[in-house]
């Protein structure tokens, strides 16, 4: 970013040199096994092993604590979700860094949404069962048997007064690069979400962080699995149910509500809000990296946040 640090820049990396050192040591039964890169993002950096397993390496110190909660929520949510999430199974800690944690889960196929390039008309399979999946996690009682302990929407993701702001900020540097266009939809959008509070309904577990990266399909566009759950927390449903207008549009989009349940306006907003954010994020930082398809997804998003 033209000699700038950038938010998602590391503050540390582990090369797939370095990860097959640390796989090979601390876990025998895994010694010699190829490691491959996989995947990066803001926070972390994956590693394929063996074929077989993922290993996941904190990038920047803020991403720590999710990993951590990775490691202690993921076995127990799992066995109630109706789609595979990654559990961690291995785990190690950083040679001399005991503070940087890593672990590994058994591999989940599929591709990310954002790299899939499904048309609109090829989403419903995998909306229908986002919808069901967000049904079961964002169940009351599974608040109470598996997340107590998390916290509560640190980052004041179901908070579209403090996050609609942040979006407008995005959005104009977006503009600024040409990628994207000011319009009275998005506009009036975030105005009404900057005039609502935090939410004051029961929080429910969320995956905190849900958008078209984190959702993985299999070939024939049907929903294969949730990844990505460092931003893990107790939140208003909202939180998840972003993705519903990021990812989705029309009979896919009704699909998913149909398969979840009832979405009053106030949270719908909340939802909306949220995916613009999430959007413009993804966004700048598929244009920074060079990733086209991602950029084209976001944007895509941007659109799909607005519209029916």
């Amino acid at each position: 970013m033209n000699g700038t640090v950038a938010e998602w820049d590391p503050e540390r990396t582990v090369n797939a040199a370095e990860a097959a050192v640390l796989v090979h040591e601390r876990f025998p039964a895994l010694a010699g096994a190829p490691v491959e890169p996989l995947a990066a993002g803001w926070d972390n950096t994956v590693f394929l092993v063996g074929g077989e397993w993922v290993f996941r390496f904190p990038r920047r110190a803020i991403a720590v604590p999710g990993v951590e909660r990775e490691i202690a929520y993921l076995p127990r949510l799992a066995p109630s979700l109706p789609l595979p999430v990654p559990v961690p199974e291995l785990t190690g800690r950083l040679p001399g860094d005991p503070a940087w944690p890593f672990w590994g889960a058994r591999h989940l196929p599929g591709r990310e949404l954002a790299d899939a390039g499904l048309p609109e008309e090829r989403r419903v399979a995998a909306a229908r069962a986002t919808g069901a999946f967000l049904r079961a996690l964002h169940d009351p009682g599974l608040a109470g048997r598996a997340g107590a302990g998390l916290p509560h929407d640190p980052i004041d993701r179901g908070h579209p007064g403090v996050r609609a702001p942040m979006a407008r900020e995005r959005l104009e540097r977006l503009a600024r690069q040409g990628l994207w266009a000011p319009d009275t939809a998005t506009a009036a959008l975030l105005a009404e979400g900057e005039r609502v509070g935090p939410s004051t309904a029961e929080p429910v577990v969320c995956h905190g962080d849900l958008h078209p990266r984190h959702l993985l399909v299999d070939a024939d566009g049907r929903a294969a699995g949730v990844i990505d759950w460092g931003d893990l927390c107790l939140a208003d449903p909202a939180v998840d149910l972003s993705l519903a207008y990021s990812a989705f549009s029309g009979p896919a989009r009704s699909a998913l509500l149909a398969a979840y349940g009832p979405v009053d306006a106030e949270r719908e907003l909340r939802a909306r809000v949220l995916a613009v954010f999430l959007c413009a994020s993804l966004a700048e930082y598929a244009a920074s990296v060079g990733h086209r398809e991602m950029l084209r997804e976001t944007l895509a998003g941007l659109r799909r946040a607005v519209g029916s």
